[in-house]
């Protein structure tokens, strides 16, 4: 509605989009940062207080369904219209195979990114490391956060810091710069994991970029999250030794899970292969 006003006004005036478009081009990536952090701040909302209730974790899930519709929206049919090169990304959900093999593939972005995250950061500092344990309450309340983590917030967060912010631009060196850009303000937005948020924005960004379709880095983050919502179950069961930092949050997984987030990995990236494959086939 405030877009049709916007553009009405425009109209009265006979201000010319293209100015416009000029003009708001290059404050894209600022603005989607904005919005983004504006909408997380208003999912957050109901879980404001030192014991969020189940109730108060639906109501935020709710609240975050409802930002994804309206962000949805925005980068499809409103954005398009001011920035014809925002056309040239997909938002159409890729087959499942691929889905599936990008979920294969997650876990050892995880593993190499607290590994990557722990060589650098002991590059200027000792890095203060703990054994993880779980309790059966703090696994609980990871469990239930895990579903807005894995199945919402990932939807939103690439939408809003990704798609919105890249897609304008046309040249792949803008987008690699506004890449970096917006992995800095989403490094911003996790405080104490900096390091590691710059380093998933960038890959995430650079994914979208590459495949030109906002799934497929969707698809990685969702998988990061759920691969970090296993391992908590992994050391509750007690099948394994993690080491944890909290400043920067740093995790490192044991020799099991780093084998097997390996094969994982080379299973996920020939199905995503077979699949690619397949359709230039068709094509």
């Amino acid at each position: 509605m405030i877009y049709f006003a916007f553009r009405s006004l425009i109209r009265i005036f006979a201000v010319d989009m293209k100015i416009i478009t000029n003009i708001l081009k290059p404050l894209m990536p600022i603005l989607a940062a904005a919005y983004g952090f504006g909408l997380i701040y208003v999912t957050a909302l109901p879980l404001d207080g030192d014991t969020p209730t189940i109730a108060s974790d639906l109501l935020s899930c709710l609240i975050t369904l409802v930002c994804i519709i309206l962000t949805f929206f925005l980068v499809k049919r409103v954005e398009p219209k001011w920035f014809t090169s925002a056309s040239q990304f997909s938002l159409k959900m890729p087959k499942w195979p691929i889905i599936i093999g990008l979920l294969m593939i997650a876990p050892l972005w995880l593993v190499a990114e607290g590994y990557l995250v722990y060589g650098l950061t002991s590059l200027f500092h000792t890095v203060q490391l703990e054994t993880v344990t779980y309790t059966t309450s703090e696994l609980r309340e990871d469990l239930i956060a895990s579903i807005h983590a894995v199945l919402l917030a990932p939807v939103l967060e690439e939408l809003c810091f990704r798609q919105m912010a890249i897609s304008p631009f046309r040249r792949r060196g803008a987008q690699v710069a506004v890449c970096v850009v917006m992995a800095v303000l989403f490094g911003m937005l996790h405080v104490r994991n900096f390091p590691g948020a710059f380093l998933a924005a960038m890959a995430y960004g650079l994914v979208f970029i590459w495949s030109r379709n906002i799934w497929y880095g969707v698809a990685l983050h969702a998988g990061h999250n759920l691969t970090a919502t296993l391992l908590a179950i992994y050391c509750w069961l007690g099948l394994g030794d993690m080491q944890m930092a909290k400043i920067p949050v740093i995790f490192l997984t044991d020799a099991p899970v780093i084998v097997g987030s390996i094969v994982l990995a080379i299973a996920g990236i020939l199905v995503v292969s077979q699949r690619q494959t397949n359709r230039i086939k068709e094509k």
